[in-house]
């Protein structure tokens, strides 16, 4: 076999070794691709040509490439967000934001694994850019999505042949990390049955009283800012509420769209606190309408604000902090109270598959492990029990 590596002599006398090798077919026309190398010294080149003949054997040759983590990152989301709902796909550009602001003028090919992991203690240290402080450390939480994000991005680079492997892969976020994460997690409980109680007793009266009561049932300020009139059959027997529609916002547009899972598209039978609740609201909405005459926006959806415009989520957040601050009660996220219903459920015998079809979920052990929290006031039967066995032994 003749030698592939050929002697070259340049005119000014010099002399280099070069050699020209099949690197497989282009993969978008499917034609026969050939790279040509040139060294100083012979040696290097055939190293280099059994290299290459190898990777291109086993498949996995790379061709060198200029392409920028940014560049990779761009065509991961074009391929991520093909089949996903607006909301996903703005999560995933999100999560991969601080990659891009460290890493994506980066050669995607010049990336090693040291580069992931300085990106994750960066990350946990500083790196946070909104949601908080600017230049404060990011939950977590928040960073294993972003790893997980990146992970999934550079595998596409890998099946595209723009990377050789995924540098990300075996990068971890650090066990101490995890665990101060895990205990800020567990500091932020949902309240419990008599804080839920005091709440509501003191909006009783509120012009929110309704949609805040829906809250308290388990619906998402998703649900509840997206739930229209047409949905809730208050001369039913019993009152009902259908689950169909859900408004929320996605990088600062307004999006109104169907529940994610057949399991979220639900109907609700309605408690009569909150069927007598909404009767109110429907009274006072009609009477604003007549006040304000032309200027009324009939938009259709039940929380809306006295000229009928719809709520929006952080317009809902805004207004439950200010009546929790003016009922003196501890402050907690609006889905939170979604939490409180589920665990409340969970705790008072309803069985596990009804408290899951509440809550639209499909998966019952999800259900459990998220949202249900028991307390030490929902431990008292477990101790009445023990005290019974105990006691007669």
């Amino acid at each position: 076999m003749a030698d592939p590596i050929k002697r070259v002599q340049l005119a000014d006398g010099s002399v280099r070794y070069r050699f020209v090798i099949d690197i497989g077919a282009d993969p978008s026309s499917g034609k026969r691709r050939q790279k040509t190398h040139t060294f100083d010294r012979k040696r290097d080149a055939q190293a280099e040509y059994a290299r290459i003949r190898h990777e291109v054997g086993r498949g996995v040759y790379v061709t060198p490439s200029d392409a920028t983590i940014a560049e990779v990152l761009d065509a991961y989301l074009v391929h991520a967000s093909l089949d996903v709902e607006e909301g996903t796909a703005a999560n995933y550009r999100a999560a991969l934001l601080p990659v891009r602001a460290r890493l994506g003028e980066r050669r995607a090919q010049t990336v090693v694994e040291q580069d992931i992991d300085a990106l994750v203690e960066w990350m946990l240290t500083s790196g946070r850019r909104r949601g908080g402080k600017p230049g404060t450390g990011l939950s977590a939480r928040s960073v294993a999505l972003t790893l997980g994000q990146l992970r999934a991005a550079l595998n596409l680079a890998v099946r595209r042949q723009l990377v050789v492997r995924n540098v990300a892969m075996d990068t971890r976020i650090p066990r101490a990390a995890r665990k101060a994460d895990a205990e800020r997690r567990a500091a932020r409980t949902p309240w419990q049955d008599a804080e839920t109680r005091k709440f509501l007793a003191s909006i009783a009266q509120d012009r929110l009283h309704a949609p805040v009561l829906m809250l308290c049932m388990g619906l998402r300020p998703a649900e509840v800012c997206g739930l229209p009139w047409a949905d809730v059959a208050l001369e039913a027997d019993p009152a009902t509420l259908r689950v169909t529609t859900t408004r929320t916002i996605v990088e600062g547009r307004v999006v109104t769209k169907d529940p994610k899972s057949a399991a979220g598209r639900r109907t609700l039978p309605l408690p009569d606190v909150a069927t007598a609740a909404l009767r109110r609201f429907r009274q006072t909405q009609a009477a604003e309408r007549l006040a304000a005459g032309p200027a009324y926006d009939a938009s259709g959806f039940v929380l809306v604000d006295e000229l009928g415009q719809p709520f929006k989520t952080d317009q809902l957040r805004r207004r439950l902090y200010r009546l929790m601050e003016t009922a003196g009660v501890r402050k907690v996220r609006p889905y939170d109270a979604r939490h409180a219903c589920l665990t409340y459920l969970a705790a008072n015998g309803v069985p596990d598959v009804v408290v899951s079809a509440w809550a639209g979920h499909a998966d019952l052990s999800f259900t459990k492990r998220v949202y249900v929290h028991p307390d030490e006031t929902h431990l008292a039967p477990a101790a009445v029990a023990l005290n019974h066995l105990l006691t007669h032994a």
